[in-house]
Order: structure tokens, then sequence, then C-alpha cells
């Protein structure tokens, strides 16, 4: 990738690579910043039009980056008619504008639905990872071999930083959240069965059916098509029953989940899923009598994804931990998203996420067009990252959050830069969130597709 990046990226399984502070990366990283900008401008097509629209040719500073920043909404800028019309030609072209690959032809006429269209890519190298669905349009994030490979890396080394858990194949793995099929949760599942488990203890997925882009797009189009009032009677009554099918789906596997963890109580287990999936399995193995005194001492748990909106008690996260008996020290969690390659995990002694070197952060002004001034202590506002570890599309995005970041070091003793543990929405604080680029940018994609 470059001599900057790679010195970089190399850190990924240093154990001291939370250690270097800002002021001994920045040098490094604008170094980076603009190997990977001259590597992919002539290759994305997105990327060459922001340089051409803005002037820009090389990046001598964090600031000069900020205007090729794309924000997360470019990657769902694909007409929504195209995706529901099966029209699988300009959704390969659409894919060209954002890929740092040309898309590799193939036979369009004889696929089935969206997950037909991406197995189909996925056979000829470009792999194609969503954003939840469940509220809108998902975003379709293009990778390549060399991004399932670090992710492959990455997780394990996340996971193993923030639970201080080693990979040691001695534990049993129950999953208790649906997991949606695309590529990047299959390979980041794969790596952590290998790294964790106990090879002889197959893993527990929750029982039911797979979460897949296609029965999100469905979802999406059928709710759309109600809120407008044009959904036929047949179409509501094959929801409504689909959803009352799924619900009870759900339901059932609480009560196996709830059973698999309690006939493994002895063993050293590895418990994941989103909040609101663990308190309902935990409350499902407490009304059978059982609790922390009941499981192995040392067991871990990975939650992801938040609450979800969720609505919980206010000790949820102290009821899961008791009932799993999870020690405070062996409480993992990680701020990231499908639009970045890497995640930044929290440490246990401070309670902030750790950014790592290869990422490098910027706290925008709210409508994401200004760098706002900061080179040392803490400052809050939109986040946006690049992820110099991408290689399959372009490494720097715009994104939705809230955050505040701290150049200082951590209560854990890290040196390098972390983002406090009060990350929120602008979607859900205002209700509403506008980027100001996001308008030409999907103009932009548009026109060319």
């Amino acid at each position: 990738m470059g001599a900057a990046t790679d010195k970089l990226t190399g850190q990924v399984q240093a154990r001291d690579r939370f250690a270097h502070s800002h002021d001994e990366l920045r040098t490094t990283q604008i170094a980076a910043l603009d190997e990977r900008f001259q590597q992919q401008k002539d290759r994305i097509k997105l990327l060459g039009h922001r340089a051409t629209e803005t002037g820009i040719d090389a990046a001598h500073s964090l600031d000069d980056m900020v205007p090729l920043l794309f924000p997360h909404t470019a990657y769902k800028s694909y007409p929504e008619k195209w995706l529901m019309d099966q029209q699988w030609a300009r959704m390969n072209k659409w894919l060209g504008t954002v890929s740092a690959y040309p898309i590799q032809p193939i036979e369009t006429d004889t696929i089935r639905d969206v997950d037909d269209w991406i197995d189909r890519l996925q056979a000829v190298g470009h792999f194609i990872s969503c954003s939840s669905g469940t509220t809108g349009k998902s975003a379709m994030l293009i990778a390549s071999q060399k991004d399932m490979d670090w992710s492959r890396i990455d997780t394990v080394q996340v996971f193993a930083w923030g639970s201080g858990v080693a990979p040691a194949q001695d534990r049993k793995l129950i999953g208790c959240v649906p997991v949606a099929t695309v590529p990047k949760n299959q390979v980041i599942g794969e790596a952590q069965y290998t790294a964790f488990a106990d090879p002889a203890l197959p893993r527990f997925t929750y029982p039911v059916p797979p979460i897949t882009v296609g029965t999100l797009t469905n979802m999406v189009v059928m709710r759309k098509k109600m809120a407008d009032g044009v959904a036929r009677p047949e179409e509501v009554a094959a929801f409504e029953a689909t959803s009352r099918e799924r619900q009870t789906t759900l339901d059932r596997a609480i009560g196996i989940a709830a059973a698999e963890i309690i006939a493994n109580r002895h063993r050293k287990l590895m418990v994941s899923g989103l909040w609101s999936g663990l308190y309902a399995v935990a409350k499902a193995v407490r009304d059978q009598g059982f609790s922390a005194k009941d499981f192995n001492p040392d067991n871990c748990i990975y939650v992801g994804g938040g609450l979800k909106r969720a609505q919980l008690p206010t000790d949820y996260q102290q009821f899961v931990h008791e009932t799993f008996n999870i020690p405070g020290n062996r409480n993992f969690q990680n701020y990231s998203m499908q639009e970045l390659n890497s995640g930044m995990p929290k440490c246990r002694e401070g309670g902030r996420y750790h950014v790592p070197p290869w990422i490098v952060p910027f706290v925008l002004d709210k409508d994401g067009s200004t760098r706002l001034p900061h080179e040392h202590g803490e400052i809050e506002g939109r986040a946006a990252f690049f992820d110099l570890s991408l290689d399959g599309r372009w490494g720097g995005v715009i994104t939705g959050d809230r955050i505040a970041l701290d150049f200082a070091p951590c209560k854990c003793g890290n040196a390098g830069p972390s983002i406090r543990d009060d990350i929120a929405r602008y979607a859900d604080l205002e209700g509403d969130d506008k980027i100001g680029c996001a308008g030409t940018i999907d103009a932009y994609v548009r026109g060319v597709a």
C-alpha cells in the first residue's frame, strides 16, 4: 500500500498498538492518507470526481482530506427502484462508481433475487456487506479479498485486547442474536470460532432463519408500501403472517438458547449478542432458577450494536453480567460500523474506545463540512474516520455519530486517541441527519450509474 500505510497497518497484532500518541502518529498518518489518495483517485470514480471538483491533488494535512471523505449515505445512493425491479446490470454499474476494482461481468438474466446477486459477485471477488436496512435502504459496501483477510485478523486481536481473553481455543461460543448473513459477518464469526472456541464444541447459533439482504429488503419494501397505502390486501396479509411466524420463532429461540447455556454452565462460555437478546435469554435462565453461582467464573461476553432502541430496565447490563457470571474484566464492547474494516475496543480500566493507528479520526462540525480545530484534549462533534486498511473501497467516511474524541492519555495508560462512551446518533438526537456534501455526491453517483 505504501511505506507509511504499511507502517501503521503493520501494528495490527502489536500489543502496544494503542500506546502511540496523536503527536507521534500525525506525520505518518498524513503521509499514509496521501499514499492512499494517490493510489485510489484514478481507481474509484467517485473519489476522482471529488478530487476534480474540490481541486485537491494531494493530502498535505487532515483538512485537505475532509472534502474527500464520503458521507455514509454514498453507499445508499443507488435508486431504490433498481433494486426493487431487479435491474442488476444497473446495480453493477452503480457499484462501479464506489469500487476500487472494476466490477467483473456476471450473468444477470438468471439472477433470482438480491441474495443471488450478492453470491454471484462474491464468486468473482467482490464481497458485498450491508448495513441494517430495517428502517430504510441498506448501504451496499463493496470489499475485496484483502478486506476479508484483514477482518479475520482484526476481529481476533480486537476482542483479545478488549476482553483480556487469550485465543486459546478453550471456550463454548453461544450466540444470542440472529446475525445478518453478509460476507464480513461470516468471516468474523469463523475467525472468532477458530481462535476462541474449543474445536470439540460446536458453536451454538441462535435458532432462527438467517437474516439475508433479501429478507431485509423485502421487509423495507412492504413497510413502505403499507405506509404509502399502495400495498395489496393479500400482500399485507402475507406480510403480517410472516411477521407473526418470525416472532413465534424468536420467542422460542430464547428458551432454546437459555437451555443450551444452562447445559454448558460448567464450561468457559463466550456469550455474544445485542443487549435486548442477551437480556431476554438471561431472564429465561433466571426464571429456571440459575444465576452467577452456577456458572464458570471465567466467562466472557461480546456485545455489539448498542440497544437498537430496545426498551430495557436501567440495570440491564448488571442483570446480564450477574446472570452469566461475567467478571468486570471480561466485558467486551467495541465501537465500529460496517463502513469501516476495523474495530475500536473499549478498555477495561478507562471505559473508553481506543482508536488504532491505522484509523485516522476526524471530528467535524454538524453538517460534516469542516474539521473542528483539535490538537490536544477532548473535542465533541460529528465523527469521521479514515480506515487505512480498506482496499476494495475508499477508506474515508463521514458517519452519523456524535462523538467526543480525546488526544490525552487514557486512565488505562495508553496514550493513543480514544472516544468517550456516550456515542449518539444525530438522527436520534435531532430527528434528522443531514451531511452537507451528501446531496451532490448522491447526484453524481446516480448520474454516472
